[in-house]
C-alpha cells in the first residue's frame, strides 16, 4: 500500500487502539489452540512487540493477519512436543458447594472431566473453531475471517466437532 498507510501503524494512538481491540481476541485464540493461558499471554505480547518493531513495513489493513501469523508460528515453535490440555478446572475451584449432594458433585466432576477430554481429543482445527464459536460467541463469518478460511469450512469444522463430542460423551 502507500507509505501513509504503513506509517499509521507506527502512530502510537492508532497502535494503542489496535492493541486494545485485538489483544483479547488473539490471546483467546492462542489459548484455545494450545491450551496454555500463560503462554497465550506471552505470545500475544511478543506478537504485538514484533508488530511495533516492524510497523513501518506492515500496513494497518494487514496488521491483524500479521499478528495471527506471528503468534501461530511462535506458539508452534515453543510447544511442538506438548499435547494440548485445556484447564478449565481452575474456574470451578472457588464455587460454594456446601449445599449440594455429594453424588451430584461427583457426577458433575466426572462429566466435566469427560467433556474436557473430549474437547482435547478434537483435532486442532475443530477445537479452535468450536471454542471460538461457543466460548467467544463469534459468528461463523468472524471465525472464517480470523482463520482465513471459508464460512462453509467453519460450519464443517464445528459440525464435525459436535459429532465427535456427542460420540465420545455418549459412550
Amino acid at each position: 500500500m502507500t507509505n501513509t498507510t504503513a506509517s499509521e501503524t507506527c502512530n502510537e494512538l492508532v497502535f494503542s487502539s489496535f492493541f486494545k481491540s485485538h489483544a483479547q481476541s488473539l490471546r483467546n485464540f492462542l489459548f484455545y489452540k494450545y491450551g496454555n493461558k500463560d503462554q497465550a499471554e506471552d505470545v500475544t505480547q511478543e506478537a504485538f512487540i514484533k508488530l511495533w518493531q516492524n510497523c513501518a513495513a506492515v500496513p494497518l489493513e494487514k496488521a491483524k493477519s500479521y499478528l495471527y501469523t506471528i503468534a501461530s508460528n511462535s506458539s508452534l515453535n515453543e510447544i511442538a512436543h506438548q499435547k494440548v490440555v485445556l484447564q478449565y478446572e481452575k474456574n470451578f475451584a472457588g464455587l460454594d458447594r456446601t449445599n449440594e449432594n455429594p453424588e451430584y458433585i461427583l457426577e458433575e466432576k466426572q462429566f466435566e472431566t469427560k467433556l474436557l477430554n473430549a474437547i482435547a481429543n478434537l483435532t486442532e482445527t475443530q477445537r479452535v473453531a468450536f471454542l471460538m464459536h461457543r466460548i467467544d460467541k463469534k459468528k461463523y463469518s468472524e471465525i472464517a475471517i480470523e482463520l482465513n478460511i471459508s464460512v462453509k469450512a467453519v460450519e464443517k469444522r464445528i459440525h464435525l466437532a459436535l459429532l465427535a463430542l456427542r460420540k465420545e460423551i455418549d459412550l
